[in-house]
């Protein structure tokens, strides 16, 4: 059964193939087969009316000067068309060089605008860093005034125990003299 299968199978195969070729050119036989039965009917139609041919011969010939004046048309045209890609090729061509040009030009401005923010940020950090130490010297500034004022805070106490003292001392000192003044007497 499998031999029955495998022959059926390149059966297909070649049909297929044969079926899918192309139409082959017509042999010089079959040619000139055609052309004597074209002749005969040109020789028919001619006996029953001769302008009615002619005319058919005329508007044939017309249109298949028609059709290759066509032809040529569009070969022209198939040659202008390259001849335009050629100039639309060197158009865009030029046009990407000058994009490419106006591309490294802005690549070379964002790059001093890169520079140029670094150089402001770093300038900015600097600043920031001054106003920090300052803002540190501020600072100790500060905690030593208040070191010297809570100083003076103390002198000042100390000054004024002194002063009591030293009044004190004063009335006890008057207070002797008038003692020893009174026993002197």
């Amino acid at each position: 059964m499998s031999s029955l299968y495998t022959r059926s199978k390149e059966f297909t195969r070649n049909r297929k193939s044969q079926s899918d070729s192309p139409p082959s050119s017509p042999s010089p036989i079959a040619k000139t087969l055609r052309h004597e039965r074209l002749s005969r009917l040109d020789a028919a139609s001619s006996s029953t009316g001769t302008s009615d041919s002619y005319g058919d011969r005329s508007s044939g010939r017309s249109s298949a000067y028609t059709r290759r004046e066509n032809r040529l048309a569009a070969l022209r045209s198939e040659e202008d068309s390259s001849k335009d890609y050629k100039k639309l090729y060197e158009s865009a061509l030029s046009e990407n060089q000058k994009l490419k040009s106006k591309l490294q030009d802005a690549q070379m401005e964002l790059v001093d605008i890169k520079a140029k923010m670094e150089k402001i940020a770093q300038q900015k950090q600097e600043k920031t860093s001054d106003r920090s130490s300052m803002l540190e010297m501020e600072k100790r500034e500060k905690r030593a005034l208040e070191r010297k004022l809570s100083e003076m805070e103390e002198e000042m106490k100390v000054l004024t125990e002194l002063k009591s003292d030293n009044q004190r001392l004063k009335d006890e000192n008057g207070a002797l003299i008038r003692v020893i003044s009174k026993l002197s007497k």
